[in-house]
């Protein structure tokens, strides 16, 4: 169901905090304190056209796709834009792909942008160097998988911008290598876990929306999302954005990026480590430890989220004292879910124009 919003006198949504709560806010609102969690008011958001103007055709694909090795993986990345202009590091959630970004791509190399789209480990055409590797999906591997991307690439600086796994991956490294993240747009804020947070109950309604993750800690589970794995992200999908109306072709574009050998098993050990039901690696242990205190964010950084996102998501009061540099909160309305790039791309890319101006 869409959210029902409150405007001001010039017609402005605003966020309805009575109304639209984060499942499990009352136990995570208990923790705020130890965390450093404000309660910081966010701001209403101009509502933007979500969707290009009717009769333009929208891009559904890539202009270039490419591969480079980067730490312990060969990562296949969209690229667009002029080679020399400033750099966008688009980060893509779970179960979708880069083609979230397939329309945001060109509005940002249209304005000058060298534009890098990379598939996460266990995604697309991104493979592991070596077969020993572990199929680790713990939130520092990410992270650092994107550090070597930018180094393989020799990219001092970018803003980065995401949602879900990717939104925490680009809140990871602005915190742990600030002097790399000239500026970050992050979808639901402030996605920074540890294991220990994760070990506290959540109330039943919360735990409820978080299924797949407990059923990802069974052997059947495991089982289950290996056999059917484009049914699960196509329910995934319509759970996480319940008014998205997208179509068999936009699914089967990002679908296809699951069939990745590695695919199962990065997914299913990201969410039974964040349970503590699997080991890290040893090499992230002291990034793990950062992360655990929960380290502000200072670059300059704009949040977003969509009026209907379906997925577990915390609220914008919850994590604004975690932003200590310039910041600016985004309601983005019309029906608007989880995958927020996707459904509403003009709204995603111009968030980015503005965290990268000086």
């Amino acid at each position: 169901m869409a959210l029902e919003l409150e405007t001001d006198t010039a017609g402005t949504a605003l966020v309805d905090h009575g109304r639209r709560r984060f499942i499990g806010t009352a136990t995570l609102a208990a923790a705020a304190a130890g965390l450093g969690l404000g309660t910081g008011r966010a701001q209403a958001a101009e509502p933007p056209a979500a969707r290009p103007a009717a009769g333009s055709l929208s891009p559904t694909s890539f202009k270039s796709l490419k591969q480079i090795d980067a730490g312990p993986l060969n990562i296949g990345y969209a690229e667009d834009g002029p080679a020399d202009g400033p750099v966008v590091l688009l980060l893509h959630g779970w179960p979708y792909d880069i083609h979230s970004y397939v329309e945001v791509a060109p509005i940002l190399a249209g304005a000058g942008y060298r534009v890098i789209v990379p598939h996460l480990r266990g995604y697309g055409t991104t493979r592991f160097l070596s077969a020993a590797t572990p199929r680790n999906g713990q939130q520092a591997a990410i992270a650092a998988d994107m550090i070597a991307l930018m180094d393989a690439l020799k990219i001092q600086t970018a803003i980065l911008a995401g949602y879900d796994w990717g939104a925490r991956t680009a809140n990871v490294m602005a915190a742990l290598w600030p002097e790399r993240c000239k500026a970050m747009v992050s979808v639901s804020g402030y996605l920074i876990g540890s294991q220990e947070l994760n070990r506290a109950p959540l109330p039943p309604k919360a735990e409820l929306q978080w299924w797949y993750q407990y059923y990802f800690t069974t052997d059947r589970g495991r089982a289950g999302y290996a056999k059917y794995t484009h049914d699960f992200a196509k329910l995934i999908w319509q759970l996480a954005s319940p008014n998205w109306a997208f179509d068999d072709a936009t699914f089967e574009r990002s679908a296809i990026s699951l069939d990745n050998p590695d695919h199962t098993d990065i997914s299913i050990h990201n969410y039974r480590w964040r349970l503590g039901l699997a080991e890290g690696e040893a090499q992230y242990d002291a990034l793990e430890r950062s992360l655990a205190a929960f380290p502000t964010i200072k670059v300059p950084t704009i949040t977003m989220e969509g009026d209907a996102n379906g997925a577990p998501h915390p609220e914008p009061e919850m994590y604004r004292a975690k932003f200590t540099g310039r910041y600016e909160h985004r309601l983005i309305t019309g029906g608007i879910g989880h995958n927020l790039p996707q459904e509403a791309p003009n709204a995603f890319a111009q968030a980015v124009l503005d965290v990268g101006k000086d």
